[in-house]
């Protein structure tokens, strides 16, 4: 079996600068700070030496607390950031399902629908062909034409969904989107997910619902500060991230 995702010494560092303490230009230049700024930038290092693979057709789950570098893996995946060191490949068209991410606020949703799907590598013809269907799956049919900053999250979701879904990708990447949302619709995003992995299509999810990572997944990896902590079956890695729940002393 051929791998769809192939990631290999995966390590990203983000500057993060400290809070400037003057309020003018002018303070800054007579304190120096404006001199001194770029030398005081900090380091944070999001993955560090991160390997793994996932098979085609199979589902891949990503477990971990929050800030442990899981929507950092996401967006190198997808092109949204690069590297600092390492390589990713990647067979096949990708689509990220990832709440707002690619839509514009003042945009209506008929042009964040074009707007995502070249992105996502379709013509325009393709577009206009898959459009009805598009907008149907989403059930917006009387919004599709207001600006995308009046959508719930609920309605962001449903757009998002139904473009990455409708795209007919190889790879989906899904980032926590299915918490949001009515529960028909998100039944109907389940029925879709199984369709498409019928098919033969792989899904990598990341997730803090730790049943769907049991009951939908072929593989599983816990990251945690940005490293690979474990990396195998899910009820094996599941257990062992269990466990590191419980060191923690509870505080009072």
């Amino acid at each position: 079996m051929s791998d769809a995702i192939q990631v290999r010494n995966l390590s990203k560092t983000f500057k993060r600068y400290p809070p400037r303490k003057h309020r003018t230009l002018k303070e800054a230049v007579l304190n120096g700070e404006i001199f001194r700024s770029s030398t005081e930038a900090k380091f944070i290092e999001a993955l560090r030496d991160v390997n793994f693979s996932v098979p085609a057709g199979t589902t891949f789950g990503i477990v971990g607390r929050n800030g442990a570098g899981k929507s950092t893996l996401l967006k190198i995946l997808c092109g949204i950031h690069k590297p600092t060191t390492g390589s990713i490949a990647v067979g096949g068209r990708l689509a990220l399902l990832s709440l707002g991410l690619g839509f514009h606020g003042e945009f209506s949703g008929r042009e964040n629908i074009f707007i995502n799907g070249l992105v996502l590598g379709l013509t325009p013809r393709q577009l206009r062909a898959r459009f009805d269907e598009i907008v149907a799956f989403a059930e917006l049919e009387e919004f599709i034409d207001a600006p995308m900053r009046t959508y719930s999250s609920g309605m962001q979701m449903r757009l998002a969904f139904s473009v990455a879904i409708n795209i007919a990708p190889d790879i989906l990447l899904v980032d926590e989107i299915l918490a949001v949302g009515d529960q028909a619709f998100s039944r109907k995003c389940i029925d879709s997910l199984n369709d498409f992995k019928r098919r033969g299509g792989t899904i990598l999810l990341v997730t803090h619902d730790l049943a769907t990572v049991r009951g939908w997944c072929d593989q599983a990896l816990w990251l945690d500060h940005g490293t690979v902590t474990a990396i195998g079956r899910p009820e094996d890695v599941l257990a062992q991230y269990d466990d590191s729940f419980a060191e923690v002393p509870a505080t009072v």
